[in-house]
């Protein structure tokens, strides 16, 4: 085995896990969104209104950030510098809106509990962090 490949074998590591968080941030906001959604005709809540807003305006970025993928992907080493920065820049401009639809999340915690809600923004805290930690590439 070459070294490139060996280069080559960890980006492709790294970019799957991104692939696969965002993919699990994005079922999760979808499930979220249906089964709250229902919740909230039955029973009427503006927090879970702003809960649900901040969390559906996220889900057309993290829908961007697999096109982005796919066609960063499918046109690897054919694009000139200057659209890989931007593609690299609106992708991970995409994570972040993404990320942000975890407040959502967590207002809709609190809305069921002070005590579930407070655990929750602290776990999820130390998991980005560590997973932001665990991805970050030597240079």
């Amino acid at each position: 085995m070459s070294d490139g490949s060996v280069n080559v074998e960890s980006r492709t590591s790294s970019q799957d896990k991104r692939w696969t968080i965002m993919a699990a941030l994005l079922g999760t906001n979808t499930a979220i969104l249906l089964f709250q959604g229902i919740e909230q005709e039955n029973n009427y809540s503006k927090l879970r209104e702003y809960a649900l807003t901040v969390i559906a305006a996220a889900i057309p970025f993290q829908g961007i950030y697999f096109l982005i993928y796919t066609f960063l992907l499918e046109n690897d080493g054919k694009l000139s510098d200057d659209m890989m920065s931007r593609l690299n820049l609106a992708s991970a401009l995409c994570q972040v809106i993404a990320y942000v639809s975890i407040g959502g999340i967590i207002a809709l915690w609190y809305r069921m509990s002070s005590m579930v809600g407070i655990v929750f923004t602290l776990s999820s805290i130390i998991a980005m962090v560590l997973v932001r930690y665990s991805m970050k590439q030597q240079t």
